[in-house]
């Protein structure tokens, strides 16, 4: 018979799961900057949980919201019936964004906004009498989640081999990393704006007529933090503006402060006609995502449509009541403590500590943007991400959550640290770096 709590009925989700049923390590609490463990010892966390904590954990306001939201409204439909919470998220939501990105359509995930915003560039182009636009163009090296659209647009190779024939007319521009030119760059490295060209080769190999929309990461995360060189975004803007191509930002990672500024777009100073979003968005309270359009993207698949259903697209728990309320609840503690801005203020700090690691042994490359990361070790001859994947077990065990991919280490800390945590953080790391073979 069966335990209640047998470690064999959980497939895990991008995990070792022989590996982490052998050696299991569980969280049992949060609060603000600290998980606690199930053996009872305290964990900073330097991730913001996956990415998505940027208000710290178990907010109370956040919390409280909720509980009042489950108790009177746990569920109401949005097809064709709706509830006043989802209006004013999505007022509150279009607030924040990019002039002109004000229309507002929520999914459940940073996967489901993806494939929502691919769709939704399709429906675009269909409804302007450009049916042809059906290629999609995503980069090498991109995560835009796991839906069949984010993993055929996306260009990690591990997320896609299992998986077989995706989506038709898809095609990638060239990443950015170059660690022969931009290693150990602070902030936006220097080289590479050229290489948003790389989407001129594509336009003349398959016709601009051709091509609905262009997704890329404005940071791009779940790769290994690859910071975009100066003057890249504003390159592929002009591009696109020139062949006519929608452009959209995948900000499920960026969003939220996460680099000081509402969005990446705003940061950069380069607004898409699209952006996805998910994560912080309800300060991971609820799962939920949620896709920027502009103003004309909407009116033109709406204005053309038929009478009755103008997109058929959607999903059960689009602006479910507890994630709309947890999302409300969310961007008044960001604008309230001044989240955003925290972020601007620490981001030097961050950057001197996050390059204090430069010369530290197996450390081939230190790079940060916001309250952003990532440190690239050398990989281990024979072994490669061995390496990262020790330091993340030993890290746990020291009281430090950090996240690895491939043989990187990737930081992302909520918005709430102090100094303080953050000479902690590097601490530890310096420590545990030079400790690993």
């Amino acid at each position: 018979m069966r335990e209640p709590n047998d470690l064999s009925a959980f497939w895990m989700p991008f995990t070792d799961n022989r590996g982490f049923k052998a050696h299991p390590r569980m969280f049992v609490a949060a609060k603000d900057m600290h998980y606690t463990s199930a053996s009872g010892h305290q964990v900073l966390d330097a991730t913001g949980g996956l990415w998505c904590v940027n208000a710290g954990h178990s907010r109370d306001s956040i919390v409280k919201a909720v509980q009042a939201s489950a108790a009177t409204l746990d569920f109401a439909p949005t097809f064709q019936l709706a509830h006043p919470l989802a209006f004013e998220a999505a007022s509150k939501l279009s607030m924040i964004m990019p002039e002109g990105l004000d229309r507002i359509f929520f999914a459940n995930s940073g996967s489901e906004a993806v494939d929502s915003a691919l769709k939704i560039a399709l429906a675009y182009q269909r409804a302007r009498g450009q049916g042809s636009r059906t290629r999609l163009i995503g980069r090498e090296r991109g995560y835009h989640g796991v839906g069949f659209g984010g993993i055929s647009v996306g260009g990690i190779v591990g997320n896609r081999r299992q998986f077989g024939t995706l989506l038709a007319g898809v095609d990638h521009l060239r990443h950015t990393h170059d660690l022969t030119r931009n290693a150990f760059s602070r902030g936006m490295p220097a080289h590479g704006a050229e290489l948003a060209d790389d989407l001129e080769r594509i336009v003349a190999l398959h016709g601009a007529d051709t091509i609905a929309a262009v997704i890329v990461e404005p940071v791009a995360g779940s790769t290994g933090v690859l910071v975009p060189p100066v003057g890249y975004l504003r390159r592929l803007r002009e591009i696109c503006d020139r062949h006519d191509i929608l452009l959209i930002f995948d900000e499920v990672i960026t969003a939220f402060g996460r680099v000081g500024k509402a969005t990446a777009a705003e940061r950069f100073g380069v607004t898409p006609d699209i952006i996805t979003m998910a994560k912080g968005l309800t300060n991971a309270a609820v799962p939920m995502g949620a896709v920027a359009v502009r103003r004309e993207v909407h009116d033109t698949v709406i204005d053309n449509a038929a009478p009755g259903i103008e997109l058929f697209h959607g999903y059960t728990y689009s602006a479910h009541p507890l994630a709309a309320t947890a999302a409300i609840a969310t961007l008044d503690l960001y604008r309230e403590e001044g989240l955003f801005e925290r972020a601007i203020e620490l981001e030097d700090y961050w950057a001197d500590a996050v390059h204090s690691l430069r010369g530290t042994k197996h450390v081939i490359d230190c790079r940060n943007v916001g309250l952003i990361g990532g440190i690239e070790l050398e990989p281990r001859p024979g072994a490669p991400t061995k390496r990262a994947m020790e330091i993340f077990h030993r890290a746990f065990d020291e009281g430090l959550l950090i996240r690895v991919t491939g043989d990187i280490i990737a930081l992302s800390p909520p918005l709430i640290l102090t100094k303080a945590h953050i000479d902690e953080i590097f601490g530890i790391l310096a420590k545990l770096i030079a400790s690993v073979d």
